[in-house]
């Protein structure tokens, strides 16, 4: 042990508790292709397993913002790391890239082996949800970057998928269906404003229990983001998909236009799919106006798929089949942007 470093407020020990507790979070992860174990300067993976002829790499990063400071709060560290692994696995899935490996990125102030095995175990979770290895990562200890008992997550993933097969959006043309997935919340984006709704403007508490939530403000914002990998990945074995969306951070203004080109619009009904009530909450107590909180939050929907209409029928079934509750949430048609009705 380094009592030199120990002085400057790194703990090497911790730093090795912390890695020999998390082994076996990283173990239930393992999939076909994995090549390195852990401990390697590198994650390695083997990707002639995968049997393609022409492998196009899609790769995402990404973090969970400010949501990471409601788990801090709530002292509830052991599902925010799903959110790190959705925020990612959705991106390049919509690509239609099946994702491989995931590695996590942690930085905090003091290492405390028990929260690091917390929030690695979410890590994990979401990634044998997503049905991805997780075969590396970073533990930073920097005391002078974080205050006690704070923290910053983030990921990374690649994905692999047949060139021939890669969604592009390019297919998208009017009269094609707009099939939405349920979200389970929030998810990770927009949290900036919901703090200041909640914290800053009305003093609420985590623990204070809302009648129409059914459950506490903290449970109910630190609903997990949802994982869409598998469910997609059945659709695309059996429906040529046009295009699809990941909603998150500017909710459907910025989100579904992303999944087809110049010349279309999506047309969105509002009443063809259910709204979590939290959405109704923070619209209300925001005084946010609705068509305003499409722009900011996914209210409801957290992932748009885009297929003929001839396709419909066996795309919703196919979903069912996955296990998802799909929605037919709008259609396109020619002109640009988003209409939501």
């Amino acid at each position: 042990m380094s009592k030199a470093y120990e002085q400057s407020g790194v703990n090497l020990e911790s730093g090795y508790e912390s890695v020999e507790r998390i082994k076996k979070h990283i173990a239930r992860t393992h999939r076909p292709g994995v090549f390195s174990s852990v401990g390697a300067f590198g994650g390695m993976f083997d990707l002639s397993e995968l049997g393609l002829k022409e492998p196009m790499l899609v790769s995402g990063t990404d973090g969970v913002g400010t949501k990471l400071l409601v788990a801090i709060e709530a002292d509830k560290h052991d599902t925010i790391g799903i959110d790190a692994v959705a925020m990612c696995v959705n991106d390049v899935v919509v690509q239609g890239a099946e994702p491989l490996y995931f590695l996590d990125y942690v930085a905090v102030g003091k290492n405390d082996p028990a929260q690091i095995e917390a929030i690695v175990s979410g890590v994990a979770e979401g990634c044998v949800s997503a049905g991805v290895a997780l075969v590396g990562g970073e533990t930073a200890e920097m005391p002078d970057m974080y205050a006690q008992g704070h923290y910053d997550l983030a990921g990374f993933t690649v994905g692999a998928v047949e060139k021939s097969e890669l969604i592009t959006g390019e297919q998208v043309a009017v009269g094609d269906v707009i099939i939405g997935l349920p979200s389970s919340g929030i998810h990770s984006n927009g949290y900036s404003l919901v703090r200041k709704i909640l914290f800053k403007d009305h003093n609420i508490g985590l623990n204070t229990y809302v009648e129409t939530l059914g459950k506490t403000v903290g449970e109910a914002i630190l609903e997990p983001t949802r994982i869409y990998v598998k469910p997609v990945l059945s659709l695309k074995e059996k429906v040529r998909i046009h295009g699809m969306s990941h909603i998150t951070g500017g909710g459907f203004d910025e989100n579904l236009p992303r999944a087809y080109g110049a010349g279309l619009k999506a047309v969105i009904e509002t009443k063809s799919f259910p709204r979590p009530a939290v959405f109704d909450y923070l619209m209300a107590l925001g005084k946010i106006d609705e068509r305003e909180m499409y722009n900011i939050f996914n209210m409801g929907i957290g992932y748009a798929i885009i297929v003929s209409a001839d396709d419909v029928d066996l795309a919703i079934s196919t979903l069912k089949d996955a296990g998802e509750m799909p929605y037919l949430i709008g259609r396109i048609e020619a002109g640009s942007g988003v209409e939501v009705r």
